[in-house]
This record gives C-alpha cells, structure tokens and sequence, in this order.
C-alpha cells in the first residue's frame, strides 16, 4: 500500500467481507482506533458520523512483500527464531498470536524445535461497543499449555494490549512465557509483565506523539 487512499480502501473492502474493526486492524497492522477511522473515512461504517480529515497518530507496517513469499517468510522467522534461541533452557511449545502471528511462529518453532499452539486474541470480535468483547482463545488444533515454558510470536506490537493478553492468558492457563518476540514494535517495548520483548525492527516517531492505542 503506497498511501492513505490505499488504507482507506482496503479497510472499506475488508468491512465488506464482514470483518470486526478489531480484525481490520489486525489485517493493516494498524490500532483499533485507526482502523475504526479508516473504515468510517471510507462510508462503509453502520453508523455515518462526521469523520475528522486527520486520523489518530499511528504507523501502517506493510511487510506484505515477506508475508506473500514462503521463502522470505522462512528467513525472517529463522532470524526471530535467533533471538530467542539464548533465552531459556527446555522451552517446548511456541505460541502464534492469530492471524499473522502464526506463520511466522510455525518457522520459529521448527528453528528451535518446538510444539506449536496459537492464540486468539479478543480483539478478533470487537468492533464500536468494547462490552460485547469476549475473551481469547487458545485453538484446540494446536498444543496446549499444560504448565510449559513457552514463546510468543507475532508480526507487530502498536498499543502492547494484544501482547499484554497473551502472556496473561499463558500464565491464566499455568504457563510460562520466556520470550516474546516480533517483526516490528511500534512502542518499543522492552517487556510485559516481567517477560522479555525482542522485535527485528523497532519503529519510532519523530516530532509527534506516539500513538495513545
């Protein structure tokens, strides 16, 4: 995507498709806020309202040139796999944060000879009213927690919520989060609740405010 007008209609489309404005922000790696913005810019939003020209401060991450190559996808996971090699002693289980979280956790778990599981975040269900949310979800299709030291992948961090409820989630479930890591942190993030936070690219802005998400 070159600039807003592409954002603004990808998120048109993707509301279309019937996605929550949680998942659209999953999909453009932007924050809910931006992508309620987004979505309600392009008149495709259930309730018409003034939409203000400017949109919330935030970063678009596109690594869609990784993501649609198997080859690259297998390198960059190598490399995320990498920094969470030292950190640890018999981890076995890497968890993958749905949905692009989870590709790239399949390599990192291959890499350091891992089970893979993956976890849903509650963000998947939301869309204007934050009440009707539900929690996440650990997919039974995948390993379990069961008490296991444990990894978290995803693609990016923009607020630190969704990697904030995963190694919640872990430790809810009697596990133990090691390590996170992703490709790109958009807070710079140094760790969650005590648990280490490592990203191949951090994104910082200058001259503004960081995003509030």
């Amino acid at each position: 995507m070159k600039n807003i007008d592409d954002l603004v209609e990808s998120a048109a489309d993707l509301a279309e498709r019937g996605l929550s404005k949680g998942e659209i922000a999953d999909e453009l790696n932007v924050s809910r806020e931006t992508a309620s913005w987004l979505v309600e810019r392009s008149g495709t939003g259930t309730t018409p309202k003034e939409v203000p020209q400017s949109g919330p401060h935030d970063i678009h991450v596109d690594w869609s040139a990784l993501g649609r190559d198997s080859n690259r996808l297998h390198h960059i996971g190598c490399a995320m796999a990498d920094l969470l090699s030292k950190q640890g002693e018999g981890v076995d289980l890497t968890i993958g944060i749905e949905k692009a979280g989870a590709p790239l956790a399949t390599t990192v778990a291959r890499e350091l000879d891992t089970d893979l599981g993956t976890y849903a975040p509650s963000k998947h269900q939301w869309d204007d009213d934050e009440s009707d949310t539900s929690d996440g979800s650990f997919s039974r299709n995948f390993a379990q927690i069961r008490d296991r030291d444990c990894y978290v992948v995803d693609d990016t961090i923009t607020s630190g919520n969704t990697m904030t409820e995963t190694v919640e989630a872990i430790q809810q479930q009697g596990g133990n989060p090691i390590a996170c890591v992703v490709l790109a942190d958009k807070r710079g993030i140094e760790d969650i609740n005590g648990v280490p936070v490592y990203s191949l690219l951090q994104v910082i802005r200058v001259g503004s405010e960081q995003s509030s998400a």
